[in-house]
């Protein structure tokens, strides 16, 4: 359902994304971590069409994302770490034009919103503007409408920013359960206990490249380490940085 081959992003001299190499399969829930600037959220990006890469190939449940790329957006919901919304619409209506936007019926829109509202637990805010709502509820509402139309594909990026541990346990029982459903689940974090948790699979990626991928224990052989995700993460990105070379005198 997700292909990448030998995508890479360059920005001038700066290679972001380094020939990744990746598949993942309908209803995988796949949990992808790296430090900081290891080229997660570009690669998120290339994905999702919102950023051409350099070179490489991008699918979406077979279709190239860029010479094909509204079959593509069709069958994906993309939510980036910091969502933008129509801050003077509702959440009702901001659910609404989603629906519209991938061309849904009106009585789908209203049976899907009715629902995911309810297990959002957005009923107490749902015709309230969105300027109004704390970041967290911005970001149930985010999460909702991305899952409005059903998509056979789901990418979000830091799920777990601004919400209580209530509102998380729920994000991800309805991750779990779309992925459980055949709905392939591709999250970015730094949050390992996410990944730990629930991940079927974990890829690290580090200087833009991806390093390792595999189960936990697949990545606990390759690593050599034998403690709990952090030890297997800070072993294989520590491996894969180069030593600094020593100063000139």
């Amino acid at each position: 359902m997700i292909e990448l081959r030998q995508i890479t992003k360059r920005f001038g001299d700066l290679v972001a994304v380094d020939g990744i190499n990746l598949t993942l399969a309908k209803g995988e829930f796949f949990a992808m971590l790296g430090p900081n600037a290891a080229g997660k959220t570009t690669t998120i990006k290339m994905l999702a069409g919102l950023i051409k890469p350099t070179s490489g190939q991008a699918r979406i449940a077979g279709y190239d994302v860029q010479l094909q790329p509204l079959e593509a957006r069709r069958r994906l919901a993309y939510v980036p770490d910091f969502p933008f919304l129509y801050d003077k619409l509702t959440a009702w209506e901001f659910l609404r034009f989603t629906g519209q936007l991938f061309h849904m019926p009106e009585e789908q829109i209203e049976t899907n919103a009715r629902e995911l509202i309810a297990r959002f637990h957005l009923l107490e805010h749902v015709n309230r503007p969105l300027e109004s709502l704390s970041h967290g509820t911005r970001q149930r509402v985010a999460i909702a409408s991305a899952l409005l139309h059903d998509p056979e594909v789901f990418i979000i990026d830091e799920p777990m920013v601004g919400l209580d541990p209530q509102h998380a346990r729920i994000i991800k029982d309805v991750l779990k359960e779309r992925s459980r459903a055949g709905v392939t689940v591709l999250v970015s974090t730094h949050q390992l206990s996410i990944a730990e948790e629930m991940a079927d699979r974990i890829g690290i990626i580090h200087g833009g490249k991806l390093i390792a991928v595999g189960t936990r224990d697949e990545l606990r052989r390759q690593s050599g380490a034998t403690g709990q995700l952090e030890e297997i993460f800070l072993s294989l990105t520590a491996s894969a940085t180069p030593d600094p070379e020593p100063p000139r005198v």
